[in-house]
């Protein structure tokens, strides 16, 4: 007789660089299968317990900061856990909720300020996880889904700039409705010196066939963001594998993207992550975003959430 292979744990390794590392790792163990249970990813740091997502309620003791990624913090000094950028392998869980996961991600630095981990970047989308648990987990599930009866809107403001006249001024703005699934339009516009950037994507998600070409999409930054970041000692870990350098400049040549509108739909993975890092389950919800980005993702998930624990 045929073993039941979904009765058996098994264990994925993946290593690459990170945001701001030359070598990070996680470490994913596939639980069993049980479509009776909640589904439930179970995140760790160094081998310690972080999170999980059968306790919604303890989500919001987690503190919570952005610098070009999402990042999690749980306790304080020497025992405190710091986990970044797990908003491309979270959006991944969606696919099996009837499966259990154990995420483990390897500590990066260890200090008397704690442990800080980063999720590796792997090529800057959710594929490489992605195509390793189609391979050997099976075909994906049907997605579970959370009724949010909300109507909301708000601009965005910068809070980068010293002119304040700049910084009264909306950049971007969030809406959000109710619908009988997930639903995102999202807008990039820049236009800053003379450099014109854009990008946008619709996405409509019913079932797994939907997410592909959202896990598809590379991160991105343009060059003169790398650059000014480079400066400021920001992203070490980060090169041409990680994903997408966007030249924003009048005559640089057209980017080769790996999907249409790949800057959109990634940042359309961003907010998935942000969303399911919580609960591997999507809010039924329209949501039309102008130049979001994890801050405003998460204003999003505080006002969805509280429907998710019903």
């Amino acid at each position: 007789m045929k073993k039941d292979s979904r009765k058996s744990p098994r264990e994925w390794e993946f290593s690459s660089a990170s945001l701001s590392y030359g070598k990070a790792n996680v470490k994913v163990e596939v639980q069993e299968y049980n479509p009776q249970l909640e589904p439930r990813v179970e995140w760790r740091v160094g081998g310690r317990s972080f999170y999980s997502t059968d306790c919604v309620k303890c989500f919001t003791d987690l503190k919570f900061s952005v610098a070009r990624t999402a990042i999690y913090e749980s306790g304080e000094g020497a025992h405190a856990l710091t986990l970044a950028s797990p908003e491309h392998l979270a959006p991944v869980f969606l696919m099996w909720p009837s499966r259990r996961f154990v995420v483990d991600v390897a500590c990066n630095e260890e200090s008397d300020k704690g442990c800080v981990a980063e999720v590796p970047l792997m090529d800057g989308s959710a594929l490489p996880f992605f195509s390793e648990f189609r391979r050997n987990v099976g075909a994906p599930e049907e997605l579970a889904f959370y009724d949010v009866p909300v109507h909301a809107s708000w601009d965005l403001f910068r809070t980068d700039v010293a002119d304040s006249a700049q910084a009264q001024k909306p950049y971007g703005s969030v809406k959000i409705s109710p619908s009988e699934a997930f639903e995102v339009e999202y807008i990039l516009e820049r236009n800053e010196n003379g450099h014109v950037f854009k990008s946008a994507a619709n996405v409509s998600i019913y079932s797994a066939e939907d997410l592909y070409n959202v896990f598809a999409a590379r991160t991105f930054i343009l060059k003169n963001e790398f650059d000014e970041a480079r400066k400021a000692g920001l992203l070490g870990g980060v090169d041409e594998s990680c994903g997408l350098l966007l030249d924003d400049s009048l005559e640089a040549s057209a980017p080769v993207f790996r999907v249409a509108d790949e800057p959109a739909r990634h940042k359309i993975l961003d907010l998935l992550g942000d969303l399911c890092f919580a609960k591997p389950a999507l809010p039924k919800v329209r949501l039309e975003i102008i130049n979001g980005g994890h801050l405003s993702h998460r204003t999003i998930l505080e006002k969805v959430l509280p429907y998710a624990l019903q």
